[in-house]
């Protein structure tokens, strides 16, 4: 008997973070790496800002999705 969900899970998939943080070089599980966080948004801003204008351009160049 299987039970049937009534809502979706949170995550849909597993995050792909390594368990070490890469900037303090210390394991994410022992504490609040937040500061470690603030560093790599702000390290990788530009390569994400660089993905979702890839990401927004192929999406543009498929074109309409249904053609009237």
């Amino acid at each position: 008997m299987t039970v049937q969900r009534i809502r979706p899970p949170l995550a849909g998939n597993r995050l792909d973070l390594p368990s070490i943080c890469d900037i303090c070089h210390k394991a994410r599980s022992t504490r609040n790496h937040a500061k470690c966080s603030r560093i790599r948004q702000s390290r990788k801003a530009v390569e994400w800002a660089a993905l979702q204008a890839e990401k927004a351009a192929a999406k543009q160049a498929k074109g309409p999705r249904y053609a009237r």
